[in-house]
């Protein structure tokens, strides 16, 4: 530990006796500093035992010793040291009461204990102490290592970590989530500091921050990442700053968990070869060849049901290339990675891989991949990414699959929103697929001649024909409908047909009509 004053005191070839300040002996010794200044502070740093004899020092004038003491307090210097028999017989009276006044330590040194000997004494304590931190660091980094080696993984390192440092230590992911947390009873205290966690992740790493969690805790925020985006986060709370060996700890534990979470450059280029060749295997219906290629790695997700997903960017920006997608843009990127995060969470294998700017997953049907991955989009809205998704298939049905995500996929961005599954189109309306500009541009073509018939007022073919349309051609139904005679709407139908060039008794004809009277409906403002 470092030196005190009470260790000083305790010192037995210094012979240092206290004349005030008894209560305060506990307080750390930064350095000893000889000083003949009258005001020393300019020079001093703070944690001194300041050592004089009172060379120009008017050391029995108690004003002067009152101001003198006032501003070594102000500066934070924690004890001064008066040399008896050099200038002074005895430590003036002055100056005693000064320090008195002030609850201030001051020591007598003897004459025969030079000021060398008591500089002597806090350097070795010092080299001592950063030794003792030092060693104790290597112990704690060998411990972690060992920790992080372990089947256990990163929850053995947090351990560990939380014992070195006398408090707690946490790991969230790149999405915000609680990875683990030691001890136990940390998890809900670290579920507080989600936004915080969230605030640090968006910082280009590396990044730290100190915040405050339950009170009295000091919790440091760290990020984990060899790169300029954080892969994850951790959290140490303790009741005061970290000392040396807790640094040293903590530092390790940041190494460690940099490595962990950061695959090499050289498997995530292999993964990412392999997930492309998947991929093109299974949208080119070659089931087979993809259960010989996937392996180990992506085996388990080819067994089961499982859910193609496609995504793009909306911002219509490129983003910066990470190894996870090198093809795909930062929105992506992100999105990957907390598709895998979640994955990871569950043991899950899932499959995450760019293709021609796009995001292509592979999921396991009802898994937290999926879970992740529909949450995130939603949560940073159809202006960053659109998301379609398959329905639950077999490896051998895949290449359906992708036709199905490639529908959603159009249908997320024709309607605006983040996240569509393929199930939703199939129980929804068709209606709102109308809401295009290209089938808007039909409606306006097919419909046009109608129009402008009406609009010479010759007639209400439009009205007419919705209404027949409407009631699948019974002519007295639609007539009611519009208030004429049928004969009426008879007439109408056939300066419809003349008009269009085209038999109503043509179901393609019906159809075209019908769908481009709803999509002139769908028509802004």
């Amino acid at each position: 530990m470092q030196p005190t004053l009470a260790s000083l005191v305790q010192h037995s070839a210094l012979k240092l006796t206290v004349l005030a300040g008894s209560d305060r002996l506990d307080a750390p010794v930064r350095w000893a500093q000889v000083s003949e200044l009258t005001d020393p502070v300019p020079y001093l740093d703070g944690g001194e035992l300041l050592l004089v004899t009172a060379m120009k020092l008017d050391a029995e004038d108690p004003a002067a010793m009152a101001a003198y003491v006032r501003r070594l307090v102000a500066a934070g210097v924690v004890g001064l040291g008066f040399a008896a028999g050099v200038n002074y017989e005895h430590v003036p009276a002055a100056l005693v009461d000064a320090a008195r006044a002030e609850d201030f330590p001051l020591l007598e040194v003897p004459r025969r204990t030079p000021f060398i000997a008591i500089t002597k004494a806090v350097s070795a304590a010092i080299a001592a102490d950063q030794y003792r931190s030092v060693t104790a660091g290597f112990e704690a980094q060998r411990e972690l290592t060992r920790a992080a080696l372990s089947a256990e993984g990163p929850a053995a390192l947090l351990a560990r970590l939380a014992t070195h440092v006398g408090g707690w230590a946490a790991l969230f992911d790149v999405s915000g989530a609680l990875v683990a947390a030691a001890p136990s009873w940390a998890a809900r205290r670290a579920g507080r500091l989600t936004a915080d966690v969230e605030r640090l992740r968006d910082r280009p790493a590396p990044a730290s921050a100190v915040v405050s969690a339950d009170g009295d805790d000091r919790v440091e925020l760290q990020s984990v990442g060899s790169s300029r985006r954080t892969r994850a986060v951790l959290a140490v709370g303790t009741d005061a700053p970290p000392g040396t060996a807790a640094r040293y700890a903590v530092n390790s534990a940041v190494a460690l968990l940099t490595l962990t979470t950061e695959r090499s450059r050289a498997l995530q280029a292999a993964e990412q070869r392999l997930g492309g060749a998947l991929v093109r295997m299974l949208r080119g219906g070659e089931t087979g060849h993809a259960h010989d290629v996937a392996g180990p790695l992506y085996g388990p997700l080819l067994d089961g049901p499982l859910r193609v997903v496609l995504a793009e960017d909306t911002t219509g920006g490129s983003g910066t290339p990470s190894p996870q997608a090198p093809e795909a843009p930062e929105a992506l990127d992100a999105l990957a990675e907390v598709v895998e995060s979640g994955a990871a969470r569950r043991g899950e294998t899932v499959l995450a891989a760019a293709d021609a700017g796009r995001l292509v997953v592979l999921a396991a049907d009802g898994g937290a991949a999926l879970e992740a991955c529909a949450r995130h989009a939603r949560a940073v809205g159809e202006s960053v990414v659109a998301v379609g998704v398959s329905p639950p298939t077999a490896a051998a049905e895949a290449a359906t699959a992708f036709r199905q995500a490639e529908q959603a996929l159009s249908v997320a961005r024709r309607r605006g929103v983040p996240f569509v599954e393929h199930e939703e189109m199939a129980a929804g309306s068709v209606l709102p697929l109308l809401a295009d500009d290209a089938v808007r541009a039909f409606a306006e073509g097919a419909l046009r001649p109608l129009r402008e018939h009406d609009a010479s007022g010759r007639g209400d073919l439009v009205a007419s024909l919705r209404a027949w349309l409407s009631r699948h051609g019974q002519w007295d139904a639609a007539a009611a409908d519009l208030g004429v005679h049928r004969h009426t709407l008879r007439y109408r139908m056939r300066r419809v047909e003349e008009i269009l060039g085209r038999s109503l008794d043509d179901p393609d004809a019906r159809m075209e009509l019908w769908l481009a009277l709803k999509a002139s409906d769908t028509r802004p403002g």
